[in-house]
């Protein structure tokens, strides 16, 4: 949300209001500019200072890069939510064939945490059958 402005044209308003201010109330008026930044910069200062504060020693602990919303990423979060330990990457006929061959159940608290388990995808593609279209009606359609 810049809405267009450039470092190029920041600085032409920024010469466009120094000759609009003025020489004589120019010095005034940074001054008041230099006591804006430094009470901003005092307000995150404290509120860095009060997170301390109130989180305790974690403070320092987090992992603050992690948080970062640029980082986020669904499938890696959903994940380790459900995995203790990533299973390795499959191809889509090696989970076919696990599907098959494993006793698959419901996850439960008393399964290991790297018991394969079958998504709903692979649910429906061994009630339909290999290879058949998933039925449908001509007239909903």
């Amino acid at each position: 949300m810049s809405f267009g402005l450039t470092f190029d044209k920041l600085i032409i308003i920024a010469v466009i209001a120094v000759f609009l201010v003025g020489p004589d109330r120019l010095p005034a008026y940074a001054a008041q500019l230099a006591r804006l930044v430094k009470s901003l910069r005092s307000v995150a200062d404290g509120a860095k200072d009060r997170m301390r504060e109130e989180m305790g020693p974690e403070f320092d602990e987090v992992d603050w890069k992690k948080l970062d919303p640029r980082q986020y990423d669904p499938r890696r979060i959903i994940r380790e939510a459900l995995l203790d330990d990533p299973a390795p990457a499959t191809t889509g006929a090696e989970t076919v064939v696990a599907a098959a061959v494993a006793d698959v159940k419901p996850v439960s608290a008393d399964l290991p945490a790297n018991r394969y388990v079958e998504s709903a995808y692979e649910k429906r593609q061994r009630k339909l059958g290999k290879g058949r279209p998933a039925p449908y009606d001509v007239e909903s359609t």
